[in-house]
């Protein structure tokens, strides 16, 4: 973590981050998976957003619908006019879906601002989106409705009607309260609240079912458990995966991991959670403790680890995440040039001119021999590490350590490249990239400081994640590549006791808002901010957020059918 615009505060002494993160994918299952030869390709996702939209009535007073910043719907009789009826209609012009997309998958979001117990159905539509005040027409083909409309993304199953490349009309019509909901248009200021349509695609023949263990499905509330003794037979005994070719997601079957760890459907949920001397550094209850708050296993674990090559900083994966792997839990190590215990910096020519090689390899063998594919990072936010080097210096050290863990066969490593995100870098970013042949997924670290770093601002959780999700498509920087917020906060309002909470509680829509983010990962600790009486960035700081964050991990996008969280 780095507070933007307070980002170069001096780093204290020792361990930047001591913590976990936990993570359920049911052993079996990813054993079956990864092993799989899948005959499918997961292409790009597409989102894209609406080139027309308006409101079809025939009420005169509502003037020029094509303008406006809201849409609206409601039924024959509205608002005590008998004649009354409104109907919100979007128009999408799909352009790049190439010749070899089967499986066409489409989704139509569109936010409201209030939830309503109202029946919202989608259908086929002739009316000519970019009318100012069109009058609706007979309905044409249902595709998908929508039974009570919540506050946030409300969504829509329209591939019925989304074969491929063209122009496709939707409209909405409403039954229920007699009574306008409003949902934001293409005109509204904000771009992450605007109609899109959502298209998920495969490339070539459909594959053949592939046949996958049943995993057992563990307690969605685990309590904390005694630190594992380390034994030398630690490690869990799962086929090494072989390349894969399939990028933001699977075969598009629900369920399956690609080799890369990106999962067909939705997110994983993961979570850093920090261990400390009152504790006994004891990681596994760190994360442990976490789970039994919100009742549900999180689907990754992070942890932060030095150059030392020794104990549970530097010999990595410890007793801990053995165990954690062994109960089918993804790893996230994270490892940093620096010497924890001594506060020792390495430079990045340090790493790439051969001084570190002993330690580099000693990792990568422990990584290899895990048998399990493992998120593996190389000094995350490196924009904000001034004393290691140029942004070249970076990228030479990325390629050094990756191309040892290569030499020693530790082929399981799924390389997570991970930056701050933050605008006041963005002509930095291309330089930082170590290129796609280096990469398995990109990540960022966006939080909604509020007053942490002074600011007052307050950002909902799709601006948060909207900006660096943005400049990346603009920018086309690692294209193709799944996207993972490896931290993530946000802090309290003191002035709004339940904000933080519904901050949670919107999350789960801003990532689906953000098809290409395959992970998101909480960062439960202070990190380069105080704890004060107007800011704390952890989760569990009161109920009201725990209970926030319990209700976004049971939303079904971060509730994996590959595990425990389920």
């Amino acid at each position: 973590m780095s507070r933007h615009g307070l980002h170069r505060l001096t780093r204290r002494r020792g361990p930047r981050r001591k913590a976990v993160v936990l993570g359920v994918v049911g052993t079996t299952v990813v054993a079956g998976i990864v092993a799989t030869t899948m005959p499918l390709l997961a292409a790009d996702d597409l989102s894209i957003g609406a080139v027309a939209d308006t409101t079809a009535t025939t009420v005169p007073q509502d003037g020029d619908n094509g303008a406006k910043t809201t849409l609206a719907t409601c039924p024959a009789r509205c608002d005590g006019n008998p004649r009354g009826a409104r109907e919100a209609v979007v128009r999408f012009a799909v352009t790049t879906l190439p010749a070899s997309a089967v499986n066409v998958r489409a989704t139509l979001r569109v936010h409201a601002w209030q939830g309503f117990p109202a029946t919202v159905t989608a259908h086929a539509s002739t009316v000519d989106a970019g009318a100012a005040r069109p009058a609706p027409t007979a309905a044409g083909a249902t595709l998908d409705t929508v039974s009570g409309v919540t506050a946030g993304f409300n969504e829509w199953d329209v591939s019925a009607l989304v074969r491929g490349n063209g122009t496709w009309t939707v409209s909405l019509a409403q039954a229920g309260p007699e009574t306008r909901i409003y949902w934001a248009s293409t005109e509204h200021r904000n771009p992450d609240l605007r109609p899109r349509l959502e298209i998920r695609y495969d490339v070539g023949t459909p594959p053949t079912p592939a046949v996958t263990s049943a995993a057992p499905s563990p307690s969605r509330t685990v309590a904390p458990t005694p630190a594992p003794r380390p034994t030398p037979s630690a490690s869990p005994t799962r086929p090494t995966p072989s390349p894969s070719a399939s990028t933001t997601g699977g075969t598009g079957r629900c369920g399956e991991v690609s080799s890369r760890l990106v999962p067909s459907c939705g997110a994983w949920w993961g979570m850093y959670s920090p261990a400390g001397a009152d504790d006994g550094w004891n990681h596994g209850a760190a994360v442990a403790e976490v789970e039994a708050q919100v009742g549900r296993k999180f689907d990754v674990v992070h942890r932060y680890h030095d150059f030392s090559n020794a104990g549970s900083n530097g010999a990595f994966p410890d007793s801990y995440q053995r165990q954690q792997m062994r109960e089918g839990r993804l790893m996230f190590f994270a490892w940093e040039s620096r010497i924890f215990s001594s506060g020792t910096v390495l430079t990045w020519q340090d790493v790439y001119s051969g001084r570190y090689d002993a330690t580099i390899d000693a990792v990568a063998g422990r990584i290899r021999d895990t048998g399990v594919p493992v998120f593996m990072g190389f000094d995350h936010e490196p924009e904000d590490e001034p004393a290691k080097g140029s942004d070249a210096d970076f990228v030479r050290a990325w390629r050094h350590v990756h191309d040892r863990f290569a030499a020693a066969g530790a082929h399981n490593a799924v390389w997570v490249w991970t930056m701050m995100g933050w605008s006041g870098h963005y002509d930095r970013y291309a330089a930082l990239y170590p290129g796609d042949r280096y990469v398995d997924w990109v990540g960022y670290d966006p939080y909604n400081f509020h007053v942490c770093n002074g600011s007052r601002v307050w950002k909902s959780p799709a601006t948060t994640i909207g900006g660096f999700y943005r400049w990346l498509d603009e920018h086309r920087l690692g294209v193709g590549k799944p996207r993972m917020l490896a931290e993530f906060g946000t802090n309290f309002d003191a002035a709004d006791p339940d904000a933080k909470r519904r901050w949670f509680e919107e999350f789960p829509a801003a990532l689906k808002a953000h098809p290409k983010i395959k992970a998101a990962i909480y960062f439960n600790s202070a990190g380069m901010t105080r704890k004060s009486s107007t800011c704390d960035m952890t989760m569990n700081h009161d109920a009201s957020a725990v209970a926030g964050f319990a209700r976004a991990g049971r939303d079904s996008y971060l509730r994996q059918p590959t595990g425990g969280s389920r």
